[in-house]
This record gives structure tokens, sequence and C-alpha cells, in this order.
């Protein structure tokens, strides 16, 4: 078994409570029935079916057990009490709306950063009081302590992509890079205008607009797989890179600690489920091509291409495409880190959960399931504090808007 040992400290009683938990084999979130009960999620989540944003939302809990969702493309965040009943909207001036990520040092909540690389700091009734300047792009910022904040990041190059991780001062505005990667950006293969990463396809229509899908799982245009994922432990930073599998512990200055690998192999798809997946895709877009949308009627030509590139590719399939070790990590209200596998099965509703304990030692493994809700499992969407999981989740049979803000417990099944 893994050791990785991560030097937190004694665990508490109630961390022990949910180690047990976990050490069940079967976890089941059941939603508290008294949590954000009464609230018109209609008109609260009423941005949910607007386009590909609406289902765009995050949350983050303060440290009194109040709730903030951000919603993506939206000037506005809904702010909800530590029952979970709806007190209002708030919005953050002169910062681009951008998503309200964490708290830092208790008094303070940080942003993503925006497209001019602003960082924005925020009391934690929302009013602007500090703008940090940064030169890229963020997927996920954490505190860390002493007024110091990781950033995951990423960069387009002329003929490379870059992602990194860095630690910027609040204080002072500056950073240190800690951890980088570059992966060469594809070319076009001359002979025949395709990419050089197949399963991934782009036609120019007729308006303009580029039209661009990827019909094969693990197989993104950019070939940079996975983003990492990062998370504090205490005053540490814990980076989890699902393309490698590596665990690495850096101090809150940036210094490696510790460096592992998760000890459980990764999966494939078979050459088999490929051509099954591929054909499915094909499948679905000659349906497309047969029905009565107006932009598919105007664009046959460049429709029947996508086609004609996805035919090719399934008629050149020879190798089983790897998967990443693992989809997500969350950590928990007691700092034992969660780290998801990729589901075997789609919509199967269970997720298997690796458990690494705050004392260091990966202790278990166990599936997380729920009757009442659909998972969607993120970071950005399930929060720990105080034992309880804060989620935003889609309730099965709902009327209307399914989306809701749920409290879960954690319960050995």
């Amino acid at each position: 078994m893994l050791c990785f040992v991560l030097s937190l400290g004694v665990v508490s009683g109630f961390s022990q409570e949910l180690q047990n938990i976990y050490k069940s084999g079967k976890v089941k979130l059941v939603a508290d029935k008294n949590y954000a009960q009464g609230n018109d999620w209609n008109t609260i989540f009423r941005s949910y079916n607007d386009s590909h944003h609406g289902s765009r939302k995050s949350l983050l809990v303060l440290p009194d057990g109040s709730v903030i969702v951000n919603h993506a493309s939206q000037k506005y965040h809904s702010k909800f009490s530590p029952s979970g009943a709806f007190i209002k909207e708030i919005v953050v001036e002169n910062s681009s709306h951008r998503p309200l990520l964490g708290v830092l040092n208790g008094d303070k909540m940080f942003t993503t950063i925006d497209n001019m690389g602003k960082l924005f700091i925020t009391d934690l009734n929302g009013k602007l009081i500090k703008t940090l300047h940064l030169d890229y792009m963020s997927r996920q910022v954490v505190a860390l302590g002493d007024d110091k904040l990781a950033v995951s990041g990423w960069a387009i190059w002329a003929k490379k992509f870059r992602s990194f991780v860095s630690i910027v001062d609040y204080q002072t505005n500056e950073e240190k890079i800690i951890w980088e990667h570059f992966t060469d950006r594809p070319e076009v293969i001359a002979e025949n205008n395709r990419k050089s990463r197949p399963f991934n396809y782009s036609v120019k229509l007729k308006n303009g607009l580029i039209y661009s899908i990827s019909s094969m799982p693990y197989t993104s245009f950019t070939g940079k797989g996975l983003p990492v994922e990062i998370t504090s432990l205490k005053d540490k930073l814990l980076l989890a890179n699902p393309n490698t599998g590596e665990l690495i512990l850096f101090d809150a200055d940036g210094n490696q600690l510790k460096k592992e690998k998760v000890n459980w192999a990764n999966k494939r798809i078979s050459v088999e489920d490929q051509k099954v997946i591929q054909s499915k895709a094909i499948e679905e877009y000659k349906t497309l091509l047969g029905g009565n949308d107006t932009q598919i009627e105007l664009n046959q030509k460049e429709y029947q291409q996508l086609i004609s590139d996805m035919e090719y590719d399934l008629n050149n399939i020879t190798k089983p495409i790897v998967k990443p070790y693992f989809s997500n990590i969350i950590k928990d209200s007691d700092d034992n880190i969660l780290i998801f596998e990729i589901p075997d099965e789609e919509n199967a509703n269970q997720f298997h959960v690796w458990v690494l304990a705050n004392e260091g030692n990966f202790i278990s493994s166990c599936t997380f399931l729920a009757d009442d809700y659909n998972l969607s499992i993120s970071a950005s969407k399930m929060v720990f504090h105080d034992g309880y999981l804060y989620s935003l989740q889609v309730l099965k049979d709902a009327v209307a808007n399914p989306l809701r803000l749920v409290r879960f417990k954690l319960v050995a099944d």
C-alpha cells in the first residue's frame, strides 16, 4: 500500500468517523431534508437552461456555513444562509463577473483570473478590496497559508501548450512557478487537411463560425490530457496529475517535499470499444443530416466532410486508448483526499474512490452513490464543511428546474 507522508498532525475524532465510513466500502450520500427548504429553484437557478453555459455553476462555503453559488456568464451570485435559505443575489463590482472560488485567511474571497490576467479579492460581503495582476488564464485557484494562493494555469505558445502551477503572494503579487508541462500543438496533415490528432474535427460553416467536435473520450484536440488537480492541505499544496498518476506535495513556498505515484493501473478503451463509440457518433451525425435543422441544411457539404473524416478515423483504429488514472480529487473537511476513478459505465451513478487519509496513507477504497440525485463529481460543485458535503446536483424526477443546492450526510451503506 502506498504511503504518502503528509505530516499534518493528529487525526481528529470526526476525521476518524469519516475514515470509518469510507472503510465500509459503500458510501451513500443522503440529502439533509431540513436543508434549503422553501427555496424557489426555478427563480434562483433560472439560467440553468440557458444554452451550454446555464448548467456551469459552482459553489463555495464560507466559514460560517453560508454558501455562495456562481452562475457562468451571469453578473450575479446567489447567497444562501447556513440553513440553506436563499438570502439574496450579490454583484461584485469591477470584477469582470468572475466566479468566486474560495476563502483566503478566513476573511477574504477570491475569483478566477479574467481574460486580462486579473484576479480579484473581495471581503466576505463581495466588496472588492484588491486586484492581483497575472498574465495567463487559470483553471483552479486555492488558498494556502501565509496570504498565498496556488494557481493552476495555462498558456498558448507558438508551437506548444504550457500547463503550470504557481504560488502567488497576496501581499506583493509576486509569483513562483513550481511545476510546468509542455505539449506540442497539433498540426494539420497537408495531404488530407486532417488534424494530427484523430477523433477531433472542425469545419468552417458558411456563416464564418467554426463547428468543432470530439467523438472519442480522452482524445482532446490539444493533446494535453486531463488538467492537473490541486488542493491545499493545511499550509501545504498537493498536485495530482491524472495523466501520470503522480501525487506531488509542496510546502507553501513551493519547495517539493514528496513525490509518489498511485498504485493502481489505469484502464484502456479497447480497439473494439472505440469502433463501437465511433460508429455510434457517425450514425448520430448521419441522422442529423436527414433532419430539418436549418444550419445543417445550409451546410450539407461541410457536415458531409465531417462524417467523411470520422469514417476515415473509424477505419484506422489500431490500438487501445489509455485512460487517465483518475478524474477528480476532492478534499473533505478533515483533509482526507478523495481520488475519484473514471467510471467504467457511463450514467451508472456510482463512483469508485480511493481515500488518502490525512495522516498520509491510502487507507481504503469505496464507492459513492446516491438514490435521489444524478451525481456530477467535481471539486467546483462538491465542497466539504464540518463533515457535510455541500453540492450542486440534479434531482431525479424533478418537476421543472432539476438543479438543487443540497447538503449530503455521508452514511455507510
